[in-house]
């Protein structure tokens, strides 16, 4: 049996999930979500303590912590490492850090069933972060490399099978500033979407089976914009 915790600060929503696996039986996957701006730093633990409770787990028993390790805010990405950091070296325990983008997808194509899927979030500047993915298998398998660009530079990939791609995350609030080729190649786009740490759970699930999880202090945020996010906390000008 593998239990594995995992939790997300990344976005404008908070969220804690606990997934354990057994050999015989279906995943149970228990998991708190609310959309709590500026409040990340009071909650995120609270709902880490209401998914043990639920699940009847001491902290002891966790087998890894997994954490959304970005892109996304920055403010968001440390919280959340942090809280990670904290427990897996208080348990002993690896850490998995999960990317906020292949969650977005995995939600996307666990709630609606979508395959191909490019998640696009708010970057701020003028870009956007995004990656696209095929969840043909069940998980999100990446068809464009994470990145950050201006939206009007995005392109996307090659055509799938005849699917359509549908666009996730807060990045597709910026439609109108990408090109047409884009615009008439998304068949729909869900900016509402956020990622979850149930979504990160199950990604991170097969990192831990496979005994690949990192020890704490070797784990970091992503921002994918490393240069700008770090004279921005020097100026103290993260938001």
């Amino acid at each position: 049996m593998s239990i594995l915790l995992a939790l997300d600060a990344s976005s404008s929503a908070c969220s804690a999930a606990l997934l354990r696996r057994r050999p015989d039986a279906a995943d149970e996957l228990i998991s708190r979500f609310a959309l709590t701006p500026r409040e990340h730093t009071r909650r995120l633990l609270p709902m880490v303590d209401e998914v043990l409770a639920d699940a009847g787990v001491r902290p002891a028993e966790l087998d890894a912590i997994a954490y959304g390790h970005g892109p996304g805010s920055f403010t968001g990405l440390r919280i959340a490492s942090g809280a990670a950091q904290g427990l897996a070296y208080g348990l002993d325990r690896p850490l998995i850090g999960v990317s906020t983008l292949a969650a977005l997808a995995l939600g996307a194509h666990r709630r609606h069933g979508f395959r191909c899927l490019v998640t696009a979030l708010d970057a701020r500047m003028g870009e956007v972060y995004v990656a696209a993915w095929d969840c043909a298998q069940g998980l999100p398998a990446p068809q464009l490399d994470e990145a950050v660009v201006a939206p009007e530079r995005l392109r996307l990939p090659a055509g799938h099978d005849g699917q359509a791609w549908v666009g996730v995350g807060s990045g597709w609030n910026l439609l109108s500033q990408m090109s047409a080729e884009v615009q008439a190649g998304v068949d729909q786009s869900l900016p509402e979407m956020e990622a979850a740490a149930a979504d990160m759970a199950l990604l991170a699930m097969p990192t831990l089976e496979e005994g690949r999880g990192l020890p704490a202090h070797l784990a970091q945020p992503v921002y994918l914009r490393n240069e700008v996010a770090w004279k921005k906390m020097n100026a103290g000008e993260v938001k």
